[in-house]
């Protein structure tokens, strides 16, 4: 057990920035972490997101051990949007792979998921020439900053979020569900509210309604919980949305997002999420080294866009389930 509660770390707080706690370690980053393990997580449930700089992280082993210290339970990812590497290290993956040139919102991890991650960690072994940050922002403030009339709404209908995967654009539906026997995919829909179709090409199309409103599972606090503009047809770069649209119908993009009773989300909309996530983000540029601790429901995360290498390991720990988190709409496939 840690020797050194929370109020004990030397945690900077700069406006804009998330909270930073510089690291003394003597080159074993693993040994560090668990003489400080519960001071680090007190840390993280105090703040929402904690930057620990100067552990020299440096390749996937040693940030596997740090990752298993620091977690109560490694979660394994289910229906990924898009493809990642596994690391032989268990539970070790790579960042989403994303185009490097193009901005990953702010959303709260596999928060469609019946059960998601309480807690991510993210670990920078090669920091870009520019850009690149994984941005951070407090949930309950958003929620607290949106218009009432439509956190009511969402309170209502909660959202709805629908896929169509096929072999081109994100995640195959054999890498989304870890399987290609359909059987298992079907048993796994009907367990997880999932509506699902088979298309004549073979792919698939789902549907799953979803809470966009939580409340936190250990403070109660209610938080903006939700992928709802992240996976909108409006925050797409506007050649790739046309392109899709052109080829694949509006119907058959590969993930979009809708108002929970099924009205389409529009794009006024999804710029107000955006704007107000934008107006609450803490980001620092990352150093080759740094660990990124992040409370999965209170806090949101993105990717900025970057140029140059970037390798970022990422692991999701601490499962929770959505029926813990007090949801305000029965889950249902819609």
């Amino acid at each position: 057990m840690s020797q050194f509660p929370a109020s004990l770390l030397d945690v900077e707080r700069q406006p804009g920035r998330p909270p930073m706690l510089r690291a003394e370690t003597t080159g074993d980053a693993p040994r560090w972490v668990a003489e400080h393990r519960d001071a680090l997580r007190a840390t993280v449930a105090e703040h929402g997101a904690l930057l620990v700089r100067g552990l020299g992280l440096r390749d996937p082993a040693g940030t596997g051990a740090v990752f298993r210290l620091l977690a109560t339970g490694l979660v394994s990812e289910q229906e990924a949007f898009a493809p990642r590497r596994n690391y032989p290290e268990e539970g070790v993956y790579s960042s989403t792979k994303w185009p490097p040139n193009q901005q990953m919102c702010m959303h709260h991890e596999l928060s469609y998921t019946l059960a998601f991650p309480g807690l991510m960690m993210f670990a920078c072994l090669t920091a870009p020439a520019e850009g690149g940050a994984t941005a951070v922002a407090d949930a309950p403030t958003v929620l607290d900053a949106l218009p009432t009339e439509l956190v009511r709404r969402f309170e209502r209908e909660g959202w709805l979020l629908t896929r169509s995967y096929n072999d081109e654009i994100g995640a195959s539906w054999e890498e989304a569900f870890g399987t290609d026997d359909r059987g298992v995919v079907e048993r796994y829909c009907r367990a997880n509210a999932i509506a699902f179709e088979w298309q004549d090409d073979g792919g698939l199309r789902t549907r799953q309604r979803r809470s966009a409103v939580v409340s936190h599972p250990v403070t109660g606090r209610r938080c903006w919980f939700n992928q709802i503009a992240f996976l909108n047809e409006w925050t797409m770069a506007p050649e790739v949305h046309e392109y899709l649209v052109d080829v694949y119908g509006p119907d058959g993009l590969p993930f979009n997002t809708r108002f929970g009773g099924g009205d389409p989300i529009g794009e006024d909309i999804v710029q107000l999420l955006n704007k107000v996530y934008e107006e609450h983000t803490a980001r620092e540029p990352w150093q080759a080294g740094d660990l990124l601790l992040v409370d999965n429901v209170r806090t949101a995360h993105s990717r900025e866009p970057f140029e140059g290498p970037r390798e970022v390991l990422v692991a999701m720990a601490d499962e929770v389930r959505l029926a813990d988190c007090a949801p305000t709409i029965e889950v249902t496939a819609r």
